[in-house]
């Protein structure tokens, strides 16, 4: 029926943005880097358990009847989550993949390896056990669209997902920091003899990458209502598929 139709659909899409903006953080850096990051799953997770952390210190906000008080709860820890997991992907750029640029099976151990310490320090952090993470209220349930029910919570995931998209494209393919991405990686060395520091900007592809994992680790986190440590490694599986399917490399 046209109900079931559109209730399914926006389930699909909602949970396929929010693959997308994890996704996407590990299609930029290898399409741009040529790094085969194995690791990223440790930002979804940091991701999620920060905004658990963040959302649990905003209770009153997160339980109050006004969509206003609940954004204002979500979006900072949103926000800080990002913050995170980005300061980890610069550690993470620095100190493992830095030291294996251009040998891909060398980059899949070490990132793989980064991984499994970065859950384990996690669990030092916030402990092996489950987390509760509760939708705000008012982003509880859902609309009705004549017999069609689509939650409410999807649709702000689609929303998101969507800012991400058209933020992306916006800046690969209309400002001079996309321009000078696109360049270096069709001809580095011409990019470089510019005088541009192309290496500064490839980390900071790294860095934004990282940082959108760890958006996306949030909403996949209240999309669960719950985390666990394994959370990443968990949603590596979907993210390599959408890539693959995507095109490497491909927004």
């Amino acid at each position: 029926s046209p109900a079931t139709w559109l209730t399914l659909t926006v389930a699909g899409l909602a949970m396929g943005m929010i693959v997308f903006i994890i996704a996407s953080g590990l299609t930029l850096v290898f399409g741009l880097m040529d790094v085969l990051n194995f690791g990223h799953g440790v930002f979804i997770t940091l991701g999620a358990f920060v905004a658990a952390s963040v959302l649990g210190a905003m209770s009153d906000w997160t339980a109050s009847a006004s969509l206003w008080r609940n954004l204002v709860a979500v979006l900072p820890a949103m926000a800080v989550a990002m913050a995170v997991a980005a300061a980890l992907g610069w550690a993470f750029e620095r100190v493992l993949v830095r030291p294996v640029y251009g040998q891909h099976l060398k980059q899949i151990l070490i990132t793989m390896g980064g991984m499994i310490v970065g859950e384990e320090l996690i669990k030092v952090v916030w402990g092996p056990l489950q987390i509760a993470l509760p939708l705000p209220a008012e982003l509880r349930g859902a609309w009705l669209f004549g017999d069609a029910a689509v939650e409410k919570y999807r649709l702000f995931a689609v929303a998101v997902g969507l800012l991400v998209l058209a933020a992306l494209l916006f800046t690969l393919n209309r400002t001079k920091l996309g321009l000078l991405i696109r360049a270096g990686v069709q001809d580095r060395e011409m990019v470089e003899s510019l005088g541009y520091r192309i290496r500064r900007l490839f980390v900071g592809v790294f860095v934004a990458g990282s940082a959108l994992a760890g958006l996306g680790g949030v909403l996949w986190g209240l999309y669960q209502q719950s985390v666990v440590p394994q959370i990443g490694a968990q949603v590596n599986v979907l993210i390599f598929i959408v890539i693959i399917i995507g095109g490497l490399g491909s927004t």
